[in-house]
């Protein structure tokens, strides 16, 4: 049995959440898994992501096969990393020390990294915040002899005051059709 760790959809139209399960290759995407390692949602920035990264490395370790998705999601989070070097302790090719220490430093690079990003975005968002201009309100002011003025209109002639009375349609009303078309013939029993 092939076992992959994949997303199995859930939430609303246009806002989904995603979970991060184990389950058989086999299996529809939203169908039955073996067990849920965490939850992945790509709505909010930056997309938050939740593991049980123990049980993740334990799958990884015990041969389950991550999608292309989730590798990216794991590679970003360090846990591929860290399975990296505890394949490199079972075959001795190093220290549990050694790996200890390196996932250490790589945790702290990973920080100073997401921090110095998060700094950054603040500092755009100050920016554009100050640069927007405030908007303007219109002030009332008398007229003074310096703006242009309404001029007269004309008196309309005697033609114009005619089709003046009729109400002005843009599209003509609608005719309507009587409900029964036909003549109703009515029967009659006198015998005349």
């Amino acid at each position: 049995m092939a076992v992959k760790i994949r997303l199995a959809r859930r939430g609303r139209k246009k806002l989904a959440i995603y979970d991060i399960v184990v389950a058989d290759a086999r299996a529809p995407r939203d169908g039955c898994f073996i067990e849920k390692l965490g939850n992945y949602n790509p709505n909010t920035d930056p997309s938050t992501i939740l593991l049980k990264e123990e049980k993740i490395l334990q799958w990884l370790l015990n041969g389950a096969q991550p999608t292309n998705t989730v590798r990216n999601i794991l590679s970003s989070t360090g846990i591929l990393l860290k399975k990296h070097l505890q394949v490199g302790v079972k075959k001795e090719a190093i220290t549990q020390e050694k790996a200890d220490t390196s996932w250490e430093a790589w945790k702290q690079a990973k920080k100073s990294k997401i921090a110095k990003r998060a700094e950054k975005i603040n500092q755009e968002n100050k920016t554009k915040s100050t640069s927007k201009k405030p908007v303007a309100t219109k002030e009332t002011t008398p007229k003074s002899d310096s703006q242009p003025q309404e001029t007269p209109r004309p008196a309309p002639s005697s033609a114009e005051t005619k089709n003046d009375t009729q109400p002005k349609t843009s599209a003509p009303a609608p005719e309507t059709k009587p409900e029964n078309t036909r003549e109703r013939v009515s029967l009659s029993t006198d015998a005349s």
